[in-house]
């Protein structure tokens, strides 16, 4: 969250509940809603490390909001993290660990977990597919974002199905 939300102060001065309606517009329903209480949590965060620069705003018939702005620092973060590609292999799989453990305990089945998690996949590619048709239509970055999370769970799917064909086969 750190990140996206320098990303969005680029932009220009902003408070956290416009970015949290930013986020949401850009990314649609698709991504998970951020929780505006951890979007606050994380801008005090970004004004301790010098990364943002809060100031107050006073409003005649409301509290007090704060706006933040970018500060050098943080454009220097933001440019790195835009500078770096995302090298996350998916080597630390909870699902993986799982499938490599149960025969040591005894207290799984490992074609049982597979056959649960294909299942798991498929109803998130369903919901993923009503997401895409509904009220995302017209948005083509919550369309690319749907469209990425689909093929990762076909490419998850065909690696299941390698999974059980490498386990049900006696050699």
């Amino acid at each position: 969250m750190r990140l996206p939300l320098l990303a969005l102060l680029a932009r220009g001065p902003a408070h956290g509940y416009e970015m949290k309606q930013a986020l949401e517009q850009l990314l649609g329903s698709a991504y998970p809603q951020p929780n505006v209480g951890q979007i606050y949590v994380t801008l005090g965060r970004l004004e301790k490390a010098g990364l943002i620069r809060g100031e107050e705003v006073e409003q005649s018939s409301r509290p007090n909001k704060k706006i933040y702005h970018l500060t050098d620092a943080g454009l220097d973060e933001l440019r790195g993290w835009f500078a770096e590609p995302e090298d996350e292999p998916r080597v630390r799989d909870e699902f993986f660990l799982k499938l490599a453990l149960a025969p040591q305990t005894g207290l799984a089945d490992q074609i049982a977990l597979i056959n649960k998690q294909r299942r798991q996949y498929l109803n998130t590619m369903r919901n993923l597919s009503k997401l895409a048709g509904a009220e995302n239509r017209d948005n083509r970055i919550a369309q690319l974002l749907i469209e990425g999370a689909m093929l990762h769970l076909q490419a998850d799917l065909d690696w299941l199905e390698r999974c059980q064909e490498e386990l049900e086969d006696p050699e």
